[in-house]
C-alpha cells in the first residue's frame, strides 16, 4: 500500500513537471491552496514540480510570492509537503527569509529526526551565518557546507603559483601523463637545466612520472614543463582508503602549511577518488573529519582550488594534492578550439619529438586549432608555420590561437585537402600533425589518407627531415624514401594509437 502511494506520487509529479510554469502557477496551485487536507496531501508533488519547473522558466519578478507560498508550506499539516517545500526553496535562489523560516521550523516544531534531517539539506544550500550560529544543532556536514558556501562568495580562491613550496620530509611531486609519454615527460624534465636543479627523477609508471624535489621550488617552476598533463603533491601513503587516515593527512601540520602558503582567500579543496568512483560516504566521513580536526580547511565540490585525490599506487593508495588550474596557464593560448583537437601536452610531446634543427619550415597538415604549430613555434628554431585543414572554422580558430600565442614568426594558412595545398616539393623540414582518426572524426578511407599522408611526407620532405604523426593504424610503411625511426604506444583516452617519427633518407 505504501509503495502504491509513493508510485502515484512520483507519476503525479512527472505529470506536472512537463506542465509550464504557468500552468502550475495559474490554476493548479490555486485549486491546491483551496483543497481540503486529504486533497492537499495526494496533491504534494505539485509542490515539488513548482520548485523545479520554476528553477528552469519561471519569471524572477514571481519569485517572492513563489518563496512567500513555499515558506507558508513549512507549517502544513502534512510531514511530506514539509518536505517538499524544503527541497523547492534551496532551487529557486532564496535569501535570508527563507533561512530564517527553516530554522524557526527546527527549533520551535521540535521536528522528528527524518526531518530534521531535510530541514539541514535545505541549509546546507542556503545557509548563511544564523545557520552558523546552530552548529551544535546541526549535522556537522551542514556547518562544513555552509562555511564554504560563504567562503566561495565572500573570500574567493585562487592559487599562488610563484610562491615557494614549503618542502618537507618525504614530499614527493606526481605528473600524470596519457599512458605511453612517460618517456617524454622525463625527458624534458632533464633536458631543462632549471628542472634538472630542482627535481630529481624518482620512478616512472604507465601515466605517471615522478619527482623529489632537490630544494625549494614555486608551481611556476613545474609549470615551465608542458608534456605532463596534471601535477600533484604527494601527501602521503596508505595501504587502503580510510577515513580517519585520511582525514588526518589532510590537516596534518605541514599539509595545513602548503595550503596556507599556496592559496588566496579561503582554503577550499575537492575530494576525489579518481579511479573508484563517487564514493560519497567516504568523501561525507572524510570531509566532516577533517572539519573537525581543522575547521579553516573548507571541503567544497564547486569551483574549489584544488583537489585533494586518492589513487591507487601499487598495493598501496596515495593522497595527492593537485592544484585545479582551469584553464592550464601553460597553453593559456587556447582560446578556441574544435572537435576533437589534440590534447595540449601531447602537442608538445610531438613537438620535441620533432626536435630543433635551427631553422625549421613547419607543417601541420591537419592544423585543427593549430596546437602542434603553437607547440613547436614555442621551442624556438622555426623560420615558418604552414597550417591546412579542410574546415574554414579550423583555419579561423588556428590563426586566433596562434596570435594569442605571442609568437613572432612567419605563418601561413591554406583552406582545403592537404593533397591539394600546392607545398612544393623539399621545401619542408617538418610536419606534424595529429590526422582525423575515424573514431572521433569519421573518414570513410582512414587508410587511404594514411597512405596519402607517406606520400605526400616523401614528396614535400626535406632530405632529412620528419615527419612526427600519431598513426591510429597498423599499417606499415611501403615508401622507401621514408625511414621509421621512432615509434611509441600512446593512449588517446579511450584507445591507443602510435606516435611516430619518420626521417626522409637521402635518395
Amino acid at each position: 500500500m505504501k509503495n502504491a502511494r509513493a508510485n502515484a506520487a512520483k507519476d503525479l509529479y512527472k505529470q506536472l513537471r512537463r506542465l509550464t510554469w504557468e500552468e502550475l502557477w495559474g490554476k493548479l496551485v490555486t485549486d491546491f491552496n483551496n483543497a481540503d487536507q486529504v486533497s492537499r496531501s495526494q496533491n504534494a508533488g505539485l509542490v515539488r514540480a513548482v520548485g523545479v519547473v520554476f528553477s528552469e522558466s519561471g519569471p524572477q519578478s514571481r519569485l517572492n510570492e513563489v518563496a512567500s507560498w513555499l515558506r507558508s508550506l513549512l507549517k502544513d499539516s502534512d510531514e511530506k509537503i514539509r518536505r517538499y517545500a524544503m527541497a523547492a526553496l534551496p532551487k529557486i535562489g532564496t535569501g535570508s527569509a527563507d533561512e530564517e523560516a527553516l530554522i524557526e521550523l527546527l527549533l520551535k516544531s521540535n521536528p522528528p529526526e527524518r526531518e530534521k534531517k531535510y530541514v539541514a539539506r535545505a541549509l546546507d544550500k542556503i545557509g548563511g551565518k544564523a545557520t552558523l550560529e546552530l552548529a551544535e544543532e546541526l549535522p556537522a556536514q551542514t556547518a562544513l557546507k555552509v562555511k564554504a558556501s560563504m567562503a566561495r562568495e565572500e573570500s574567493p580562491s585562487g592559487i599562488l603559483l610563484n610562491e615557494v613550496v614549503p618542502v618537507f620530509s618525504g614530499l614527493r611531486i606526481h605528473l600524470r601523463c596519457r599512458r605511453g609519454l612517460e618517456s617524454f615527460v622525463r625527458q624534458e624534465m632533464q633536458a631543462s637545466p632549471q628542472a634538472g636543479r630542482l627535481f630529481e627523477f624518482k620512478d616512472s609508471r604507465p601515466g605517471l612520472v615522478e619527482l623529489v624535489p632537490r630544494c625549494a621550488f614555486t608551481l611556476s617552476d613545474l609549470l615551465s614543463l608542458r608534456c605532463f598533463a596534471t601535477l600533484a603533491l604527494v601527501l602521503g601513503t596508505i595501504p587502503k582508503p580510510d577515513a580517519r587516515e585520511i582525514a588526518e593527512m589532510i590537516t596534518a601540520s605541514p599539509v595545513r602549511g602548503l595550503f596556507k602558503k599556496l592559496t588566496q582567500g579561503a582554503i577550499r579543496y575537492r575530494l576525489e577518488f579518481p579511479s573508484l568512483g563517487h564514493q560519497r560516504g567516504l568523501v561525507r566521513d572524510i570531509a566532516n573529519r577533517a572539519y573537525a580536526m581543522c575547521p579553516d580547511i573548507l571541503n567544497d565540490a564547486r569551483s574549489a582550488p584544488w583537489a585533494v585525490e586518492v589513487h591507487p599506487h601499487g598495493r598501496h593508495f596515495t593522497v595527492e594534492l593537485r592544484p585545479r588550474l582551469s584553464p592550464d596557464p601553460r597553453f593559456s593560448y587556447r582560446r578556441l578550439d574544435v572537435p576533437a583537437a589534440s590534447h595540449p601536452p601531447l602537442a608538445a610531446c610531438m613537438a620535441r619529438l620533432a626536435e630543433d634543427s635551427g631553422r625549421d619550415v613547419v607543417w601541420d597538415p591537419f592544423c585543427g586549432s593549430g596546437l602542434e604549430l603553437i607547440e613547436r613555434g614555442l621551442l624556438g628554431g622555426v623560420v615558418k608555420l604552414l597550417g591546412s585543414d579542410q574546415s574554414a572554422a579550423a583555419i579561423d580558430i588556428s590563426k586566433s590561437n596562434l596570435a594569442a600565442s605571442g609568437l613572432r614568426v612567419k605563418t601561413d594558412f591554406f583552406h582545403g585537402d592537404f593533397r591539394n595545398a600546392g607545398v612544393a616539393p623539399n621545401s619542408i623540414s617538418q610536419i606534424i600533425t595529429n590526422p582525423p582518426m575515424g573514431r572521433r572524426v569519421p573518414i570513410p578511407n582512414l587508410a587511404g589518407l594514411i597512405g596519402d599522408l607517406f606520400q605526400t611526407a616523401a614528396r614535400v620532405l626535406q632530405p632529412g627531415g620528419v615527419l612526427v604523426f600519431a598513426n591510429p593504424l597498423s599499417t606499415r610503411l611501403s615508401d622507401l624514401r621514408l625511414k621509421l625511426d621512432i615509434r611509441q604506444r600512446i593512449d588517446l583516452g579511450g584507445f591507443d594509437v602510435h606516435l611516430e617519427r619518420y626521417i626522409k633518407i637521402h635518395r
